[in-house]
This record gives structure tokens, C-alpha cells and sequence, in this order.
């Protein structure tokens, strides 16, 4: 199913348009009576796929490494590289977003993407607190309350523990959660195609609230969370460098084709054959290459962590939400776990299903998502090319391991 991508970004500059417009007219009033129950129900249905959708994909996912980790020791070697990638994609929104924004910090207008007038600075808990809130002795309880923390992971665990069933009871339970997640990809797809008319009753009052400054607003924000995917994007070149030995100046011009392929498409699977040609330049060997290219395509997209990361840290600023090491560490928990499970996803779909459990677990407002998602296609590009570049990073990192 293709989205209306350049629709529903069509939709929040109209949206904003017209309510900067209208912002000071007697017609606002009426209007935005009749915009705000719009935008309010195209927001909880984006709600409330998230968690049965991210269940299964998180099932899926993790099953699939699990298998991966079984083909040998080129799958360890690679698997534990990309796990320590993602944890350090994690650190670096955690440790350079807020730095940024102090630097930098967000514009006043951008108050208005809050969405909800009622949105309140979550409760900082106590570390004992959290350590127990990690285990939830109901589930149910804890769907109910959007808890995603422990149920993102009993969700992985619960993948863990189907991978070790025996292949008949195993491909039941995979075959439930692939329908589940084909299910909830369809109503998730019917919600994003109304995407455009939920996004515009939404600026309508983000415009009429802020004025101008939400374009300035918006604009910060895109430059900010696309910082940190640039940062992993240079550790993608500061690994070819180190782990596989290869010249900085010859891997970033064999890195060129693929690259702009990259930016032309967004998407990772389209870039695959460039990659390949990639490698095979950087004489990566045809054998590690047609192993841990397609495979990386599969199962990991090393920006998740940090511009995902970077999105709820954005909110919780923007809400005054305290970042505590606590909360950050629960963020990056969440993270790590939901990128295995939202690789293959559409942008759209996957920001809405990596974001919203890292910002639940933080205590951080989603409403502000429902806006964001808008502009998304922005950020994508830097998401889409650190990706790739990563990805022909790690192959010849794991073909150098394989020599040595």
C-alpha cells in the first residue's frame, strides 16, 4: 500500500496556512470547533494500533534474529556488531540531543504542537520504582495503562521463548503473530490514508495557536533530530575505518551510488543491489556480502535508536519532562527492542510504531507524533542514508573479522 506521503505533508501546510490566516478572524472559533473532534479521532486510531502491532512485530523480528544467530558464526559476528551499533545509536541521542537542544534551544511557538491543551509534565519515579515497574504482574493492567516498558519486554521474551519451541508449536505462534501484524499494517494503512485530513484539522489549531513560528518550529525540529542520524551516519564511516581498515576517502567515494540511491528512494531494500556493488568495489567478498547485506536489510536500521530516541527527547523538552538517566535508560531499552521489529516498515508506519512505545516508556506526551509524522519524509532521508551507509559498513567490518 502506497501512503499519501506528499498528501498529508500538503495537509499540515495547508492547515498551518489557514490557521495563521484565520488566526485572528471571527470564522476560527467555528472552525476550530469542528477541526479539533477530527483531529482528535484520527489520533486515537493512530493510538490504538500500537500496541497489538508492535506485539507482533516484535515476535516476528526477534524470531527472525534468533534463526540468524543459528547460520553460523558470519551471523554471531555480525549480529553482536549490529547489537553493539544499535546500543551505541541509542547513547547518542541520549547523551547529544539534550545538549543539543540547550544549545539550541526549541522556539516558543513550538509549544503549540502539544496538540492537547491538558498535557502535564509526567512524575519523575524513584529508581526503585522503576527497577519494578519492569516486570508487570498483569498484562492486561499494563495495556491498559500504556505501560510499554514491561510489556515491550515480555514481548521479548516471549519471541525469545517461541524460538525455542519445537518447529511445529514455533511456526503456529509466528504464523498467528504474521497475521496479527498483517491485520493491524492494514488498519494502520486505512488510518495514514486519512492521514492528510487529520494532519490539517490538527495545524489548524497548532497554527491558530502559534501563528508563524510553527514553520520555524517545525524547521528546528527537523534539523535537530536529523543531527543525531547524521552523527551515526559519520560512525558508519569511522567503523569502515577502523573495523574493516578500509581508506576513509575510497570507501565515501564507493559509497557515492548507493548513497544517492538512497536519497532518491528512501528505502533501504531498493538500495540493496547498489550496496552490493558497493561492497563488491571495496572488495568485500561475494560470499560475506550476498550473506550480511540482504540479512542487515532485514533485521537492522542502525538510525531506530537514535533518531527515534531524538523524536521523544524532542517532546519530553518540549513538555517538561525531566530526563532522568532512569528515563533515558528505559527510552534506549525500548528502543533497541522495537527497531528489530520496524525495519521493513513504510516511514510513516514505523514512526508512529517505534516512537510511540519509546515516548509511553519515558512518560513522554505522543500527541504532538500525530504533527510530526507530517514531516517525516525529511528526517527519512538522513534515516535512509545513514542506513545504508552503515550497513556496507558493518559487511566489510564482518568480512575483515572473517580474514583475521
Amino acid at each position: 500500500m502506497r501512503l499519501p506521503v506528499w498528501w498529508t505533508f500538503g495537509g499540515l501546510i495547508a492547515g498551518l496556512t489557514l490557521g495563521l490566516i484565520l488566526a485572528n478572524s471571527s470564522l476560527i472559533d467555528p472552525l476550530l470547533a469542528l477541526a479539533r473532534p477530527v483531529g482528535t479521532l484520527w489520533l486515537r486510531a493512530l493510538q490504538m494500533t500500537i500496541i497489538p502491532l508492535v506485539a507482533a512485530l516484535l515476535v516476528l523480528g526477534i524470531s527472525q534474529m534468533a534463526q540468524a544467530a543459528k547460520a553460523g558464526k558470519v551471523a554471531r559476528t555480525m549480529l553482536a556488531l549490529m547489537l553493539g551499533m544499535l546500543v551505541l545509536s541509542g547513547l547518542v541521542s541520549a547523551l547529544f540531543m539534550p545538549a543539543l537542544l540547550a544549545a539550541f534551544p526549541i522556539p516558543d511557538a513550538a509549544s503549540s504542537m502539544l496538540v492537547a491543551d491538558n498535557v502535564e509534565a509526567q512524575a519523575v519515579p524513584e529508581v526503585g520504582d522503576f527497577i519494578t515497574s519492569l516486570i508487570a504482574p498483569n498484562l492486561i493492567a499494563a495495556a491498559a495503562e500504556t505501560a510499554m516498558l514491561p510489556l515491550t519486554l515480555f514481548f521479548a521474551i516471549f519471541a525469545v521463548a517461541i524460538s525455542r519451541l519445537p518447529s511445529g508449536q514455533r511456526e503456529t505462534l509466528v504464523g498467528f503473530f504474521h497475521a496479527l501484524a498483517n491485520a493491524m499494517l492494514t488498519i494502520i494503512g486505512w488510518v495514514l490514508w486519512l492521514a492528510p485530513i487529520g494532519v490539517f484539522a490538527l495545524a489548524l489549531g497548532v497554527a491558530a495557536r502559534s501563528g508563524g513560528g510553527a514553520f520555524a518550529a517545525l524547521a528546528h525540529y527537523i534539523l535537530s533530530v536529523s543531527a543525531m542520524g547524521a552523527i551515526v551516519l559519520l560512525a558508519a564511516y569511522l567503523l569502515a575505518a577502523l573495523g574493516a581498515r578500509k581508506s576513509p576517502l575510497r570507501f565515501a567515494r564507493e559509497m557515492l551510488p548507493s548513497q544517492a540511491v538512497a536519497i532518491s528512494t528512501q528505502s533501504s531494500l531498493a538500495s540493496l543491489p547498489a550496496m552490493l556493488a558497493s561492497a563488491k568495489r571495496l572488495s568485500v567478498s561475494d560470499t560475506t556480502a550476498d550473506f550480511v547485506l540482504p540479512l542487515a536489510v532485514a533485521i537492522f536500521r542502525v538510525t531506530s535508536p537514535a533518531m527515534n530516541m531524538a523524536v521523544a527527547i524532542y517532546v519530553a523538552t518540549l513538555a517538561g519532562v525531566e530526563l532522568t538517566p532512569a528515563l533515558l535508560a528505559a527510552g534506549i531499552a525500548v528502543a533497541l527492542i522495537i527497531s528489530v521489529g520496524s525495519v521493513s516498515l513504510p516511514g510513516s508506519i514505523s514512526f508512529v510504531v517505534s516512537i510511540g512505545p519509546i515516548a509511553l516508556a519515558m512518560g513522554v506526551p505522543i500527541e504532538p507524533l500525530a504533527i510530526l509524522v507530517a514531516v517525516e519524509m525529511l528526517p527519512d532521508i538522513m534515516r535512509t542514508l545513514a542506513n545504508v551507509t552503515m550497513n556496507v559498513a558493518v559487511t566489510a567490518t564482518v568480512d575483515h573479522a572473517q580474514e583475521n
